[in-house]
């Protein structure tokens, strides 16, 4: 006779438990997931992996290294570079396209023997233009038909304005055309004109506008040009019949011997000590400064 081992009670509402006979008790399974998908979690330093199409949970854990150095450097670098670039670009347009820097108005100095309308006309083609694109070509390119212009300067004052130093060329002599007196440099450019002798207050050189091509007149202008403004006040005329034979004749009639265009300087300084001695009975007619070391008076 078998003895059985009294069952336990079933408690109430509970459902039937069924009997293992010998099976190993199955494990709990893990929650289900589509077929061949990776369940994954990531914190921002390491990535968790869990593979749930294997029989059994594959867990993996994918460590993030930081970016390189390097490779950081390098996109600061090529972001600083396109920012300043861009920075650059816009400066130089505002500098060379902007309204803000346009010419309005135009100071002239310098100027004797042109007058401001006259530069301000010839200048014309300029007002508008920034500032910043307007130099000493520019504005001398502009002025090239006036012979009376040597030379220019031009500052840039912003917002809108430039000043213009203009570089004349000094007469020094008058050569006479018919009834016109012409006013030449000591390279015999015709700079000026005066309408009358008076007017000219500059020696005359002998031989009309035809002594521009004599061999003498370079010389002669070469006296002329280191003279002080009051000795060139008080001569007349200015004549040589050879390079080692100038003379100046004064307005009140006294001549001086220059003689050659050597020690032009010198020469210079004597003549005009000379001039400043008081009078002498008789008077002197003539200064020779041809040795400025020892003038003589005749």
């Amino acid at each position: 006779m078998v003895s059985r081992k009294p069952r336990r009670p079933k408690a109430a509402g509970a459902p039937p438990v069924p009997e293992s006979r010998g099976r190993t008790p199955q494990r709990a399974a893990a929650p289900s997931s589509p077929a061949g998908q990776a369940i994954g979690r990531d914190n921002g330093y390491s990535r968790t992996i869990t593979d749930t199409t294997a029989p059994d949970t594959v867990t993996a854990t994918v460590l993030a290294f930081p970016e390189p150095p390097v490779r950081r450097r390098r996109r600061w670098v090529i972001i600083s570079v396109v920012s300043v670039t861009v920075v650059v670009a816009a400066f130089l347009a505002f500098l060379f396209l902007s309204p803000a820097l346009a010419l309005k108005t135009v100071t002239v100095q310098g100027i004797s023997l042109l007058s401001k309308e006259q530069v301000n006309s010839s200048l014309q083609p300029l007002m508008g233009r920034p500032l910043t694109t307007i130099g000493d070509d520019d504005v001398a390119a502009l002025l090239a038909d006036r012979p009376e212009v040597a030379g220019v300067h031009v500052v840039a004052k912003p917002p809108h304005e430039i000043e213009v130093t203009i570089a004349e060329r000094v007469p020094v002599a008058v050569l006479q055309s018919g009834t016109e007196f012409l006013l030449i440099d000591q390279e015999g450019m015709v700079i000026g004109s005066a309408a009358n002798r008076t007017d000219a207050r500059l020696p005359l050189i002998d031989g009309g506008t035809e002594a521009v091509n004599s061999a003498v007149f370079s010389t002669v202008t070469s006296v002329l040009s280191v003279l002080p403004e009051k000795v060139l006040a008080e001569l007349d005329h200015a004549s040589a019949s050879s390079v080692d034979s100038v003379e100046l004749k004064l307005i009140n009639g006294q001549t001086v011997f220059w003689g050659s265009a050597e020690a032009n300087v010198a020469k210079a300084r004597a003549v005009e000590a000379m001039l400043q001695m008081p009078e002498k009975d008789p008077p002197v007619r003539v200064f020779d400064v041809s040795t400025p070391t020892a003038p003589v008076t005749r």
